[in-house]
């Protein structure tokens, strides 16, 4: 696979939801929301933006830059910027870390919802056991190995 071709697999097939957010500062939560889309010069489909800010709770805040937002604010839009093109592959590190317990749920149960309907496969690190309860596998680590690999029914 070429370098163009990757690049173009990570954009578009994969989502990050990284622990430090990496917003970048002098663009608005609209704008670091929709970045990979502009990255792709793809066209942002209105009703999917409108669903996931919705559920984010970041519909009053799309104008505002990452440094008037709070830190929950911060992890939404890094998590909305994440689903915005529906990837394959989500990897979420730590993705309820800045979030409040009603919002950790909402999110969990929209993360299920892109597993189940969408067919998008989640790859999430946490050390919280009641995120990890969400999981279809979870395979646990300790000093760098597995400890235990379990795949069971979903507890919700």
């Amino acid at each position: 696979m070429s370098d163009d071709d990757l690049t173009l697999t990570r954009r578009e097939r994969i989502g990050f939801i990284f622990q430090a957010f990496n917003l970048l500062p002098t663009m608005t939560a609209r704008d670091n929301i929709a970045l990979p889309l502009a990255m792709g010069r793809k066209k942002i489909d209105d009703a999917w933006f409108g669903h996931v800010v919705d559920m984010l709770g970041l519909r009053d805040r799309l104008s505002h830059r990452p440094a008037e937002l709070s830190g929950g604010q911060q992890q939404r839009a890094a998590i909305a910027r994440a689903l915005i093109t529906r990837p394959d592959i989500i990897f979420a590190d730590e993705p309820t870390g800045a979030l409040d317990q009603d919002t950790s749920e909402t999110l969990l149960r929209f993360l299920r919802k892109c597993t189940d309907e969408l067919g998008q496969t989640l790859i999430m690190v946490t050390h919280d056991p009641a995120v990890a309860q969400w999981s279809d596998r979870l395979i646990e680590f300790s000093d760098g190995r597995i400890v235990r690999d379990s795949d069971r029914q979903l507890v919700r």
